[in-house]
């Protein structure tokens, strides 16, 4: 047994990815680093109990190219006796997106042999060198602890086939490895190997990344830089782990039960207070993960979340009602009083119709324009928060219904604890109010008081509670949709 095939065997052992009995498809592009993972697995295959097969997509890049590779890997199979996997998955477009479009290619492929039983393992040949040049590429681009996790020793798959449901594994037995003692297992070994023109076209930023910044980067460091990033993403996959594993505050999948991260079907809703209670590094992985599960197509940036942040921290302070911040994909965040909303942004203001609806005292009503709902329920005055006890009206001096509407020309409101009664539309103005958000304002209007409430401010002192009141009317917006 090679050294090399040796210390496989130890990391294949030490990390349980290669059990006796897997079916284990190769992924072999022809290229020096995946015939040297067939070459050692071929090695293992008797000590590890394992039925090795081999699968090559051929992405008509490079023309004959491309054709000849496909044609070694057949034969290398055929040398060995082994399976052979092959699919025809053309690609057209730019080097920006090449990669990534054949990268989805591949691992549709991969999951088509899962599902279809031919492995239930497939095994890439992804080096400590890759692994290096995607923390680097990462960190440039802009990137978490996620980020720095790198390329995963291990990922689950799943696939349907006429089974159903089959799960399956694509595992990277050589991260630990460096590509230059593969290319010397290949010459020991007298193996012969593909090259692939596009790995010098600088068209592709990975290139650029590995024939320019890398050789610097040695050269000033030395080799040992390599194996330092290669220990970063296993330092911060370690990290990811624990945080996903013991931390039911930042957990995915539990999430959708955490208290202050509400949902409807049209808007969402985070509260402050829970949010800020939480430790810094907590808040932004809660962010991040809250953003991802109820706005997929917002582009997540260290920035966007300091953003969210900065905006939660005003919203549980006193001033910040109506503030918002844009977002991509069409969305927008509105701060209301200890909650940020998370709202579509779909429609200009010209083209948003009226609404009004009865709301009976107490009840609750289901905005469909808000994409919220607005409730006025009998509360006592002491388990109120003091800041939102300027929200409560006497519930002597309300009638049994009041109109929920958004706020018309002409419509005038004395907040407390202001001098005069203004314009709506000034008062929102002063909030910054602007578009769909201006437009869509909600008030309610009592028979024979006028308004009486205009979210996110105090309550006019004429029907607000007094202070030694048992009971009281709030309304209020909340996101839970009837």
């Amino acid at each position: 047994m090679h050294d090399l095939a040796g210390q496989l065997l130890k990391t294949i052992r030490k990390h349980d990815s290669i059990r006796a009995g897997d079916r284990l498809a190769v992924a072999v592009s022809g290229v020096a680093d995946s015939v040297a993972l067939l070459c050692l697995l071929l090695e293992l295959k008797a000590e590890l109990g394992i039925v090795v097969s081999v699968a090559h997509v051929n992405h008509k890049l490079r023309g004959d190219e491309s054709d000849q590779d496909a044609r070694f890997v057949g034969e290398l199979a055929n040398q060995h006796g082994l399976e052979l996997h092959t699919t025809e998955a053309p690609i057209a477009g730019n080097a920006s997106g090449i990669e990534a479009a054949a990268r989805e290619l591949r691992y549709k492929f991969f999951r088509q042999l899962v599902g279809e039983g031919r492995a239930a393992k497939i095994a890439t040949a992804h080096t400590l060198d890759d692994q290096a040049e995607t923390v680097l590429l990462r960190m440039f681009r802009g990137t978490g602890i996620r980020g720095l996790s790198g390329i995963h020793p291990r990922i689950a798959v799943e696939a349907v086939g006429k089974q159903g449901l089959r799960g399956g594994e694509v595992v990277r037995p050589l991260l630990g490895f460096r590509r230059a003692s593969l290319l010397d297992y290949l010459r020991e070994c007298a193996q012969s190997w593909r090259e692939d023109s596009s790995n010098r076209d600088d068209a592709f930023l990975r290139n650029r990344m590995r024939h320019r910044l890398l050789p610097i980067i040695l050269e000033e460091f030395g080799d040992g830089a390599i194996q330092h990033m290669g220990e970063l993403a296993e330092i911060a996959r370690g990290e990811e782990e624990h945080w996903h594993d013991r931390h039911i505050e930042v957990h995915p999948e539990a999430r959708a039960q955490i208290p202050g991260a509400a949902q409807t079907r049209q808007a969402a809703s985070l509260q402050v207070r829970a949010l800020l209670a939480l430790s810094l590094a907590a808040r932004r992985r809660f962010v991040r993960g809250w953003l991802e599960a109820h706005a997929p197509e917002v582009r997540i940036s260290f920035r966007l979340i300091e953003k969210v942040l900065d905006l939660a921290r005003e919203s549980a302070g006193v001033g910040a009602l109506g503030k918002r911040l844009e977002l991509s994909g069409g969305r927008r965040l509105r701060s209301g009083r200890q909650e940020l909303f998370l709202e579509m942004n779909l429609v200009g203001a010209g083209d948003t119709p009226d609404y009004e609806y009865v709301l009976a005292v107490p009840g609750v009503l289901k905005v469909a324009e808000l994409g919220t709902s607005i409730e006025a329920c009998v509360v006592q005055p002491a388990a109120v928060a003091e800041v939102d006890r300027g929200q409560l009206l006497d519930l002597g001096r309300m009638p049994k219904q009041v109109v929920i509407r958004n706020w018309r020309a002409g419509d005038r409101f004395w907040p407390a604890h202001t001098v005069e009664e203004k314009k709506v539309k000034e008062l929102l103005s002063d909030r910054q109010a602007t578009g769909t958000e201006k437009k869509l304002w909600p008030v309610a209007v009592a028979e024979g008081c006028g308004i009486v409430w205009l979210r996110g401010f105090p309550v006019p002192s004429a029907f607000r509670a007094p202070a030694a009141t048992p009971k009281a009317i709030w309304i209020r917006e909340i996101t839970a949709m009837m």
